[in-house]
């Protein structure tokens, strides 16, 4: 994988047919492909329903590494991953903070992520609004790291 700091569009409007959408007392819901329930439709929901599909579909990935809004313990305070995958030894592999397609990604939601990954160590990070996405390589000896042109492959 080379270096890029350009975003990557995964395209990801072509997975909204594959999405499990209903209306239902007064109210838009969508089916999360992991947790397999209905969830209120907000923003963010619809930007990560988005990224597991291309995940899963386009990429490989096995759900079964997959685990959705996974509690950790970041500085004496519980937070929430939005998406973590595990590697084929169930080692933590990809980090994903997901955004609603309004918020820009900037400095501050690496950071967030950055923060979310102090307990995980994984070696790559990912940020996404759905219209734009960033995935970085962690490198832990030379403390850096580096945008990369394309999401990894899942680890066989």
């Amino acid at each position: 994988m080379a270096a890029s700091t350009d975003p990557l569009d995964l395209k990801l409007d072509r997975f909204v047919p594959q999405l499990g959408l209903k209306k239902e007392a007064g109210k838009k819901w969508i089916k999360c492909l992991i947790r397999k329930q209905w969830l209120v439709l907000q923003p963010e929901e619809f930007v990560r329903q988005l990224l597991l599909n291309f995940l899963i579909r386009d990429m490989r990935y096995n759900r079964n590494r997959i685990t959705v809004e996974r509690g950790i313990q970041v500085i004496d305070r519980n937070r929430r991953t939005d998406v973590l995958i595990f590697d084929g030894d169930m080692r933590p592999f990809l980090l994903i903070e997901c955004k609603a397609p309004a918020i820009k990604l900037d400095q501050s939601v690496f950071r967030q992520a950055s923060l979310y990954n102090r307990p995980l160590r994984v070696p790559y990070l990912m940020i996404s609004n759905g219209r734009q996405s960033y995935v970085a390589a962690i490198d832990y000896e030379e403390k850096r790291y580096a945008f990369l042109d394309r999401v990894p492959e899942f680890p066989r």
